[in-house]
């Protein structure tokens, strides 16, 4: 498992990229132990992803049962945290960035910690307002997520805007074709229709 120093060290870089600090990439050592390691994190975040189903799931219809749910979010899970790293890789060996991709993924999994944390007070706090207010609360808290992406893939790449965008586009678009079809799987709807 990972040591309190160790969360404390990502999380202590992964919120240095919100400040732009240049030196944030070296909180995450640069190796492919320390990459695999990163993955650690995601039995860590685990915990606050159900509370945060149980957020979601708390104002929906769904039409499937139980263990459908568990083991469809389940595989998202698994999925959502391996799909960029392996699509990645492929644009890391084409671009010449292999040689950063383990303090890459290391710090973009380091990343996920604090902002699950962040993800489940915001959503759990947009539950008990107007939805007008929740929607702003939602979209300004995907609006961030993207900066810190952004951020973290300027600082450790080294990329311009243009690329880290389409490196966002890359890592955003395949996870959200991911939820979708997770909820219509299960047969997710609005509480109510």
């Amino acid at each position: 498992m990972l040591s309190a120093a160790e969360i404390a060290r990502g999380v202590q870089g992964a919120l240095a990229f919100l400040w732009r600090d240049p030196k944030a990439p070296l909180h995450f050592e640069n190796t492919a132990e320390a990459c695999l390691r990163s993955f650690r994190v995601m039995a860590v975040v685990a915990p606050l992803q159900v509370l945060l189903l149980l957020i979601r799931y708390a104002d929906v219809t769904v039409a499937a049962d139980g263990m459908d749910i568990f083991v469809a979010e389940a595989l998202s899970y698994v999925v959502e945290w391996l799909l960029f790293p392996v699509i990645f890789y492929e644009i890391a060996r084409r671009q010449g960035w292999i040689d950063r991709y383990p303090r890459y993924i290391g710090a973009l999994n380091w990343i996920n910690l604090p902002g699950m944390i962040l993800a489940v007070v915001c959503l759990a706090f947009a539950s008990l307002v107007p939805t007008a207010i929740a929607d702003l609360i939602k979209i300004a808290l995907q609006g961030l997520f993207f900066y810190w992406f952004l951020m973290a893939t300027r600082l450790v790449l080294g990329a311009g805007w243009p690329l880290s965008v389409m490196l966002l586009v890359v890592s955003w678009v395949p996870l959200t074709f991911v939820s979708l079809l997770v909820a219509r799987y299960l047969g997710i709807g609005v509480a109510g229709t």
